[in-house]
């Protein structure tokens, strides 16, 4: 049997993407052998594949997908052959079949399709801390949400509204401004058309919102900053518009003595404990359907450069899959 796997063959932009044969890995102490059958797409591989991540090619793609155990490795008691599993923040896992450590790996319930297992764990995790750990999201809290049309931002919207918060959301179309509001966004706004992002924010919240969760980066800094109410948060926890500059911190004094942290996904999946807890709670949700999953679209490998490419246009909303 061969394999495939999605390679980066260089730093650089979609063209350095090739799909090559591989020989199907084995399994060694504490791995298990996956066949994959989705593989979730994240601005993490863009960020790998250009170089803004330290990475040295030529390495596979993708940290995120479902599939079935087809071997265990020698004394592996924790997963079995036939176990359907998924998995986050494993580099090298675009392929049609992946080697990962057991500890990485968790169940799949059995109402949920390993297309929506795979497309739940990293951005449904990355949500799950933003609202429960990173800002606690209380009552009444009036939360600003950037990009609340994409993988991430319906998430974090349905969990931060599930906590009781309140939900002003921003996207980029009128469409978008919808779907962000049909996953309970009280307030939706369209930035294409509005002069004054901040001060459209505080009338909708008739003050300063109390945290900002800003996976856009460079674009929408200053306006998040200026959205805030005094020792408001805010969470930068993507750059899908770029890097933001160093900054001048008296800014935050000025600005009410505010609070900005920088969070990653794996800081809050330090432990075996840790990931089993976040990852069981995101597909509970997901499969008693307390929590609306989008899948925005589906590439093959063979087609994974325009997978790519609607993300990085952001096009798309919702999850974006490969299929292996």
């Amino acid at each position: 049997m061969t394999a495939r796997a999605l390679v980066v063959t260089a730093h650089g932009d979609r063209s350095v993407l090739a799909l090559e044969p591989r020989e199907v890995p084995t399994a060694g102490p504490g791995q298990a052998v996956v066949a994959v059958e989705a593989v979730g797409i994240n601005f993490i591989d863009v960020y790998q594949r250009e170089g803004v991540y330290p990475t040295s090619p030529p390495f596979v793609l993708g940290s995120e997908g479902a599939g079935a155990v087809i071997e265990v490795g020698p004394g592996v008691t924790e997963v079995a052959v036939g176990d359907r599993v998924a998995w986050a923040m494993v580099v090298g896992t675009a392929a049609s079949h992946a080697v990962l450590p057991v500890d990485k790996l968790v169940p799949v319930p059995d109402a949920v399709s390993s297309e929506s297992a795979a497309a739940a764990m990293l951005q449904g995790m990355t949500a799950h801390y933003l609202a429960n750990d990173t800002y606690p999201v209380q009552p009444g809290d009036w939360a600003l949400v950037h990009a609340a049309a994409g993988g991430v931002g319906q998430l974090l919207t349905q969990m931060v509204v599930a906590r009781g918060g309140r939900v002003i959301a921003t996207a980029g179309t009128a469409a978008k401004c919808e779907i962000a509001r049909s996953r309970g966004a009280e307030v939706a706004i369209d930035y294409s058309e509005v002069e004054d992002l901040a001060a459209t924010v505080k009338e909708a919240a008739g003050r300063g919102v109390d945290v900002v969760y800003d996976g856009v980066g460079a674009s929408t800094f200053d306006a998040s900053l200026a959205s805030l109410r005094p020792r408001g948060l805010l969470a930068l926890y993507g750059a899908a518009s770029g890097p933001v500059p160093p900054f001048d911190l008296q800014r935050l004094n000025s600005g009410g003595s505010l609070f900005v942290t920088r969070p990653s996904l794996a800081h809050y999946l330090l432990s075996r404990e840790e990931l089993v807890h976040r990852a069981s709670e995101v597909l509970g949700a997901v499969a008693d359907g307390s929590l609306h999953l989008e899948i925005g679209g589906r590439w093959s490998l063979d087609d994974a450069a325009d997978a790519y490419e609607a993300l990085e246009s952001r096009a798309s909303t919702g999850k974006l899959l490969l299929i292996a």
